[in-house]
């Protein structure tokens, strides 16, 4: 992968942005990286669907999108890949199926999850949790950006293995 390229992509697309910003997990940051610029950008999504594919490599291993965030990410995945995916939602919605999970998943299958940002990781091992209660084995979650403020210790406490395409240590280097 040409991690420059995509640090490119991201900045070009002005998904990096400088400023006072409120995380969704209430702590504060000066910078703000916006998943829904970089999402919606055809070339970063084609840049993050062919990292991805590389860092997943061959086998059938199934993708996990967390709602709502990761679903553009996992869907261009997929289709890079040929891999099926299922999407974990962060609660029972009140109608219909009630699943936590959507899509077809059977117990014992290999799941990794492809989430947007990470920064404690918590709804990644929400994610994880939600996988594993119906019967996935799940080790690996794959992300766009690390922001590097304890996902990765968090996701190892629970079992979990954190690869990221770009740290956040890379996208601010030349800041």
């Amino acid at each position: 992968m040409d991690t420059q390229r995509l640090i490119d992509a991201l900045r070009e697309t002005e998904a990096v942005r400088f400023g006072e910003f409120e995380l969704s997990h209430g702590g504060t940051s000066d910078y703000y990286v916006d998943k829904y610029v970089f999402e919606t950008d055809p070339t970063s999504l084609s840049l993050i669907a062919e990292a991805f594919a590389e860092s997943l490599g061959d086998g059938d291993t199934k993708l996990a999108g967390v709602a709502l965030g990761a679903v553009p990410l996992v869907a261009v995945t997929s289709v890079e890949t040929g891999r099926p995916y299922v999407i974990a939602r962060k609660q029972r919605k009140e109608y219909g199926t009630t699943n936590l999970i959507e899509g077809d998943l059977e117990a014992g299958e290999e799941v990794v999850i492809i989430e947007d940002i990470a920064t404690t990781g918590q709804s990644a091992i929400d994610a994880a949790e939600a996988l594993r209660e119906a019967g996935a084995v799940v080790e690996r979650v794959l992300v766009v950006v690390d922001r590097e403020e304890g996902a990765a210790a968090n996701l190892a406490e629970h079992d979990l293995r954190l690869e990221a395409l770009v740290t956040a240590s890379e996208l601010l280097a030349d800041r």
